[in-house]
């Protein structure tokens, strides 16, 4: 009974490292998704008292993705003014140029403050509306919530090595008598602690699974799937093969890694 305890114990601290992995991989790429989405949504304006070629506004930064020239009609039309045709049509004669600049990725605050210097370097051009501090706010929740959620994984990670370190070390105590005669009769180390790592990877291969059956539900389970909708974000929850060679790589790797310490930790005491 005390045995199935102890695998218990080995399995869940497992698995919570691997649920922590994995949770970081989907904020990490719900992170990369919706910056995506920003960066459909984000553009930048500038004015200019001339015109502007397409190759010209391209060459200001590797950033900038597509330019495009707004019309005089839907200038006037966010100003939102009630003057008559002939005033309106005095009006778009006297307007500067207006372009709608597309980026090929979320930029940084400093890549942003980078682009609007280079971009008023060109002498016609007057001024670069960036949208700077709507900006700055979204880029930096995303910052923290990515920053929030990393050292919530590795303040798991650490403290379930620890638990786990401590149930091999049980394990190890519990056979230190037959470990021992072994010992006596020559037995390598490798064989005397055959039961810890045979215990290690069994309870790595079963946590393993455990989370591979977790994740492969979540990653089909219509609610979930529902909640990344309603915000924009499609992605993949869990990649059945690369995902979970991770997860089982990270198992196996922290599982034997740990037992070898506690039998090297065993040789200096002997």
């Amino acid at each position: 009974m005390q045995s199935i305890k102890n695998h218990i114990s080995l399995i869940i601290a497992l698995l919570s490292i691997l649920f922590s992995i994995q949770i970081f991989i989907i904020v990490d790429r719900s992170i990369a998704s919706y910056k995506q989405n920003l960066t459909n949504s984000y553009s930048m304006v500038i004015v200019s008292q001339k015109n502007i070629d397409n190759n010209t506004t391209l060459g200001f930064s590797s950033l900038i993705s597509s330019v495009s020239e707004l019309t005089p009609d839907s200038i006037i039309k966010r100003l939102n003014t009630n003057m008559n045709n002939k005033n309106i049509e005095l009006l778009k004669l006297s307007l500067p140029k207006f372009y709608k600049i597309q980026l090929n990725s979320y930029p940084s605050p400093d890549e942003i403050k980078a682009l609007t210097k280079s971009i008023l370097r060109y002498p016609t051009i007057t001024k670069v509306e960036d949208f700077a501090h709507n900006h700055d706010t979204i880029y930096k929740l995303l910052l923290l919530f990515k920053g929030v959620v990393a050292i919530f994984a590795i303040t798991i990670f650490v403290v379930t090595s620890l638990l786990i370190f401590k149930e091999l070390r049980i394990w190890q105590f519990k056979h230190s008598e037959r470990m021992s005669i072994m010992g006596l009769f020559g037995a390598p180390g490798w064989l005397r602690s055959a039961v810890l790592f045979r215990l290690a990877l069994v309870d790595a291969l079963i946590s393993s699974f455990m989370a591979f059956a977790l994740f492969t539900y979540l990653s089909f389970n219509p609610w979930v799937l529902q909640q990344f909708g309603n915000v924009g974000i499609n992605i993949t929850i869990f990649n059945q093969i690369d995902d979970f060679i991770l997860l089982f790589g990270t198992a196996v790797f922290l599982s034997i890694l740990l037992a070898m310490l506690i039998v090297l930790g065993h040789k200096e005491e002997a």
